[in-house]
């Protein structure tokens, strides 16, 4: 692509990192609008059949130019989706199970990657089909497969409880919407729901929510681990000496670890119903691979197995990190209302992650790539120290909240304590 498309190296980078940019700058408008929906289905499901479409002219392009509007135009429309299924998913499932369903939308990122190596070696012997080189059939065959998802999003994707009367008994209905009222602390009143009016209280409580900016540092780390990765893996594979086909194959086996390592750590994390761990153990993983591939100095060739074996032991870390932050920060988020916006606002901080990951792994630095590999392992090692840090902030915090509980109940109306969600003296924070 680069070479079809008359690129240089510095171009393609910013090919890559452009994405970002709206991507950041959308989610949180994204989820804003999404909570105004009364069927998440349709927002969500537009949202997908948009990027598809985009993804198909991406095959289309004929210069830098055309490319750098479809890679904005693709982080427009992919910007909310993310934090939506994770704002919807909050809906169904209590604080203590969310991390595995949450880690079942990385775990399809993780197999996705799988099967785009696998893919990607299929479809390029398309290549001259149509008088198309064969990248441009993998943007216009991934792209129609994403219309086709995006249209059955109108018809399979389910909405929130209280709109899914033809296949829930009200019982069902009522014990899902109660479950979701206990989860945001109680009161006087329920929000349940899309559909409800955002706040500009809630936007305000929490831009000023320091803790949600130390759960973007998570992501921050995630996105630029697994972006570097991924947009660099089979180069690094080739780097060990193997062929262009045989370097996207097995690009495939890191990223079907790292789905199973997703789920594996999520349901633990689940069952202990204990965030902390399930950080600080992949970003250990992390800093241990990226350790022994720095101790290499770039003789990925000579010495392919350990190579090999720590950029899997990288991909195995990275993938639990964003389970285990977004549904340690949606547990932390009350009511509803407010929690669209957090989740938002953590995704959007986070992914500026993603734009370093564009620019860590340079070109002229192959195949030692000591600036990608020492940030990857300088992140690994910083997010572990940061989460330790959170849960003790965490653990400060309801000691005092048990403290005023009494106090506050005897001061304020449930209304007013409702009101204040999580920063109410009744809300005990996930550890």
């Amino acid at each position: 692509m680069v070479e079809d498309l008359g690129m240089t190296g510095v171009q393609y980078n910013t090919v890559l990192s452009i994405f970002f940019v709206p991507y950041v700058l959308f989610e949180v408008p994204s989820n804003i609008v999404l909570k105004k929906f009364k069927r998440p289905s349709h927002y969500l499901g537009g949202l997908t059949l948009a990027w598809g479409i985009v993804m198909t002219c991406t095959g289309l392009v004929r210069n830098f130019a055309g490319l750098m509007v479809t890679r904005v135009l693709l982080g427009i429309f992919e910007a909310g989706f993310f934090p939506g299924a994770i704002y919807l998913t909050s809906f169904w499932y209590e604080p203590k199970d969310l991390s595995t369903r949450i880690s079942y939308f990385y775990c399809a990122s993780a197999m996705s990657g799988a099967f785009s190596g696998l893919l990607a070696a299929g479809i390029a012997e398309m290549d001259g089909v149509s008088g198309l080189e064969g990248w441009r059939w993998i943007f216009i065959l991934e792209g129609l497969a994403t219309i086709a998802i995006g249209v059955a999003c109108f018809f399979f994707l389910v909405d929130t409880p209280a709109l899914s009367k033809r296949w829930l008994e009200p019982e069902e209905i009522r014990y899902l919407e109660l479950s979701i009222f206990i989860k945001q602390g109680g009161g006087s009143r329920e929000e349940s729901g899309a559909g409800g009016r955002v706040n500009w209280r809630d936007l305000r409580m929490n831009l000023t929510n320091w803790r949600i900016y130390v759960q973007a540092y998570f992501l921050v780390c995630q996105s630029a681990l697994s972006y570097g990765i991924k947009f660099t893996l089979p180069t690094i594979t080739k780097s060990m000496g193997f062929a262009n086909t045989q370097a996207q194959l097995l690009s495939a086996p890191p990223y079907v670890a790292a789905a199973i390592s997703a789920i594996s750590f999520a349901k633990v994390s689940d069952r202990f119903f204990w965030r902390m761990p399930f950080l600080v153990t992949p970003l250990g993983i992390v800093a241990v691979a990226y350790s022994i591939i720095l101790s290499l100095n770039g003789e990925l060739e000579a010495k392919k197995g350990v190579a090999y074996f720590a950029v899997v032991l990288a991909v195995v870390g990275i993938y639990p990190i964003q389970a285990a932050a977004a549904s340690w920060n949606a547990n932390n988020i009350a009511p509803a209302s407010r929690r669209a916006i957090g989740i938002a606002l953590m995704n959007c901080v986070g992914n500026v992650g993603g734009i370093v990951g564009s620019f860590m792994y340079l070109e002229k630095e192959k195949p030692k790539y000591h600036t990608g590999f020492g940030l990857s392992l300088a992140f690994g090692g910083s997010g572990l120290i940061v989460a330790l840090l959170l849960e003790w902030s965490y653990k400060v915090a309801n000691a005092r909240k048990a403290r005023m509980a009494d106090e506050a109940k005897a001061k304020y109306t449930e209304e007013e304590l409702f009101n204040m969600g999580d920063r109410s003296p009744l809300f005990t924070y996930v550890l």
